[in-house]
């Protein structure tokens, strides 16, 4: 009898030990747990919510399970092992070759893995079960006589259960007479199991007692131990192919034994072809129409069809609109336990560029989802985390400035298109506003999350971002908040040049005047020196006891370009076509490939040059991303766009995955680096996708998709309209404010002010108004004849630099 109050589960809840007369595993707990290699050939799921499971592919195995979100990866990797008892003995992985193929068009696989020396072949269907949390491959068997009949066949699982190797738990089992491998941690359960029962089975420890040492030692399966607790294991199933050349496996998860037992029962009870069908049915209806892109693409439409997939495949199916960057972990094979977070979160940036790119596909609903999951992520304060799991918790703390404008963005899109349904965006709106009022226009980290200061990338998007919510005011009849807006819109755009240009570069023998990646600037310094020929740019992931500090003039990026994409500022302008040409002189890449971009000069993200992976320094490598947004930038000018629509899709390997990073050396095949080919970081990169389909869409339309009309109908009309106004606030204490022109001193709570403009001899009183998204002002004319500065000292706020009397010096 269950006792009183306790839940169904707590029948099946974990083994306090092994079960008596149990054959225990030796080499508890294994050798350290890793995880595995990010560039994947392939990412599969179900297209509708009933089956919470996603699964990679790459070198032909299965390599990261993901379940109940897409945030949770489960399973390290499951392969096969093959061996004739005699001569040999081979893993999938390490010693066969692969293809992948998808489904008819759906997000499930073919997988073929060939013996070198053509003894055989394997041939894996890879598919879930549309409405479970279950994972189905059929296997077939090919290989002529006498090697037919010396084969033996094992899979091998490796679970990383709650997102960690080790403190796992395995055991063999016994289910409708036949034995099951099973896996716990905590209240993660799997079974796996064959539709012919495993003939031997065994669970054991990494590098100690699993299947792979077992086998490899000496061809033979010797060890069939029944349980392996609070360690890195690994389950090793011996299938039987007696009689048959094809098997079913069954791999199922649940959050107690019985669910999961219960799960890939139901699975091997039921035919796969029927499974196949529906899942493939599930695709075939549930992917939306999609503009006829194919029509404007260098492969006839293969990539943006997969790109379209990607995209709908990386959201969760628990939480609606939970786009994430990658179903990958960079570098995830030299990372274990202590590194939680891969590329399978939440970026608000990564997620808006996926929303839009499905945009352009013509989809509003998933779009939709996203805006609505993002409203109920954003901060009481407006803001966004840096990025964040499912739940919305935080994994990084940074701020950046254009994660908090893109969802305005987003926002701004689905509302000029009509895509909100019932959905008022509004207060969300406001909110970020604000949020970037009270805290711009210096952002603690910008795009690339390693730099403070002015950033032109940060800027434009900011810029953007205000004009769109001044739009949305405007129409909602709040004229002053939406005048407002546009105000400090035009504050910021007459300034982007005094802030992020430099006059002094030496990176070009002929051009001195550029765009800088950043100007680099304290967000905690309230007096900030804001003269780019001055900034001294501290760089992250340098190698140790390298240089990390360089004027910031000589840092560049090709961020500026999204000033162009907005609508900001013009293609063809001469100060964006010179700093493009210093651009190009430092950062463009050339390969067979393709020609891509990296980030910035002295990047330390990326492979390191001996192969290695990036932990905590490296170097920097090419970006197929960047890309995408030079081919946005020629394709305004009215250049040739189609070169860089090539490139990208030359790029693309596996299944039509783009990487985020491409090698840049020669071969280093003992580490999987191919000149010009994937390096060890996150594939797919879902912003590059997106950027891609984005691309093909603005060539479709004739114009290009992400820029925003009110803003360019503003700003290349006529620039500098707020040049004569200066903005003084207790984060950015302005020193000088232009003569004929307006000092706005600016807080975010509300506030009186005492103001001199003769030294006290005389004074008046100000009120500050209510913007109504928390932000209040005063607007101070300067006369063009005043030489004394203007003195002023706040009342109702008590701070200790409101106690203070500040000065601002009359220019020009």
């Amino acid at each position: 009898m269950m006792p009183s109050g306790s839940p169904p589960w707590e029948l099946a809840s974990e083994p306090a030990g092994a079960p008596t007369g149990a054959r225990v595993a030796f080499g508890a707990p294994g050798i350290e747990p890793r995880w595995t290699r990010a560039a994947k050939d392939a990412v599969g799921t179900a297209r509708d919510t009933g089956s919470p499971v996603w699964f990679t592919i790459s070198s032909g195995i299965l390599n990261e399970i993901y379940y109940p979100t897409i945030d949770r990866p489960q399973v390290r990797d499951l392969q096969l092992l093959v061996t004739d008892g005699e001569s040999f003995f081979h893993d999938e992985r390490r010693h066969l070759d692969a293809s992948i193929e998808p489904i008819d068009g759906a997000l499930g696989f073919v997988v073929t893995t060939r013996d070198r020396e053509g003894r055989y072949q394997l041939e894996k269907e890879i598919v879930t079960d549309p409405d479970t949390a279950t994972l189905l491959i059929r296997v077939e068997l090919h290989a002529d006589e006498p090697v037919r009949s010396r084969l033996r066949l094992f899979v091998l699982c490796a679970p990383h259960l709650e997102i960690g190797g080790y403190g796992n738990n395995g055991q063999v089992i016994e289910a409708n007479s036949r034995k099951v491998l099973t896996a716990w941690k905590r209240r993660t359960w799997l079974a796996l199991g064959a539709d012919q029962p495993f003939l031997k089975a065994s669970v054991g420890y990494v590098a100690s007692s699993d299947g792979w040492q077992d086998l490899s030692t000496n061809l033979t399966m010797d060890w069939e131990f029944d349980v392996a607790l609070d360690g890195n294991i690994a389950l090793t199933g011996e299938l039987d192919f007696s009689a048959t050349d094809e098997a079913i496996l069954a791999l199922a998860f649940a959050d107690h034994r019985h669910g999961a037992l219960t799960g890939m029962l139901q699975a091997l009870g039921h035919d796969f072809g029927d499974f196949r069908q529906k899942f493939v049915g599930q695709w075939r209806r549930g992917a939306p129409e999609l503009v006829p892109l194919g029509s404007v693409a260098g492969d006839g439409g293969a990539l943006y069809r997969t790109s379209a997939q990607l995209l709908l495949a990386h959201e969760d199916k628990r939480y609606p609109g939970a786009l994430i960057a990658s179903l990958s972990i960079p570098w995830g094979d030299e990372k274990g336990d202590g590194e939680l977070g891969g590329y399978h979160l939440v970026w608000t940036r990564d997620m808006v560029n996926s929303a839009t790119g499905l945009l352009a596909t013509g989809n509003t609903e998933a779009p939709l989802r996203s805006l609505i999951y993002l409203a109920a992520t954003q901060h009481a304060d407006g803001g966004f985390p840096q990025n964040f799991w499912i739940s919305g918790e935080p994994y990084w703390n940074g701020v950046q400035l254009d994660e908090v404008a893109f969802p305005i963005l987003l926002a701004w899109r689905l509302w000029d298109c009509g895509g909100l349904e019932q959905f008022d965006p509004y207060p969300m709106v406001r909110r970020a506003a604000g949020y970037l009022i009270q805290r711009g226009p210096v952002t603690p980290q910008e795009r690339w999350e390693e730099a403070s200061g002015y950033s032109p990338s940060t800027l434009a998007a900011t810029i953007a971002a205000l004009v769109a919510a001044a739009q949305m005011a405007r129409s909602r009849g709040d004229h002053d908040l939406s005048r407002f807006l546009e105000e400090q819109a035009d504050y910021l755009e007459a300034r982007i040049e005094h802030l992020t240009v430099t006059t002094s570069g030496t990176l070009h023998p002929h051009i001195s005047r550029h765009y800088i990646r950043i100007h680099p600037v304290d967000p905690l310094d309230p007096y900030p020196n804001e003269d780019p020929n001055q900034g001294v740019l501290i760089l992250a992931n340098r190698p140790p006891g390298g240089q990390f500090a360089w004027p910031a003039p000589e840092v560049v990026d090709a961020g500026f370009l999204e000033l162009v994409r907005y609508g900001i500022r013009p293609p063809g302008d001469s100060l964006i076509e010179d700093s493009l040409q210093v651009v190009d002189h430092c950062l463009r890449f050339d390969s067979p490939s393709g020609t891509a971009w990296y980030r910035y000069n002295h990047d330390g993200y990326g492979q390191r040059d001996d192969g290695t992976g990036y932990h905590i320094w490296g170097r920097g490598r090419p970006w197929p991303l960047l890309t995408g947004e030079r081919g946005h930038y020629e394709f305004a000018t009215g250049r040739d766009p189609m070169p860089y629509i090539d490139w990208m899709e030359g790029f693309a390997t596996g299944a039509g995955l783009l990487p985020e990073q491409v090698w840049d050396r020669p071969d280093l095949l003992q580490y999987g680096l191919s000149f010009g080919r994937p390096t060890g970081a996150a594939m797919p990169l879902m912003w590059a996708h997106a950027e891609y389909i984005k691309l093909l869409r603005s060539v479709y339309d004739g114009e290009v998709f992400d820029r925003v009309p009110p803003v360019a109908d503003r700003y290349l009309r006529g620039r500098g309209r707020m040049a004569n106004m200066e903005v003084w606030k207790p984060t950015r204490r302005v020193p000088t404010a232009p003569r004929g022109g307006v000092l706005r001193v600016l807080a975010a709570v509300p506030f009186g002010l005492s103001v001199t403009f003769d030294g006290w001899a005389t004074a008046h009183e100000e009120q500050a108004t209510d913007t109504t998204i928390g932000v209040w002002f005063v607007d101070l004319t300067v006369a063009r004849d005043l030489n004394a500065p203007v003195r002023f000292v706040f009342h109702g706020i008590d701070l200790d630099w409101a106690k203070q009397e500040h000065q601002v010096h009359p220019v020009g």
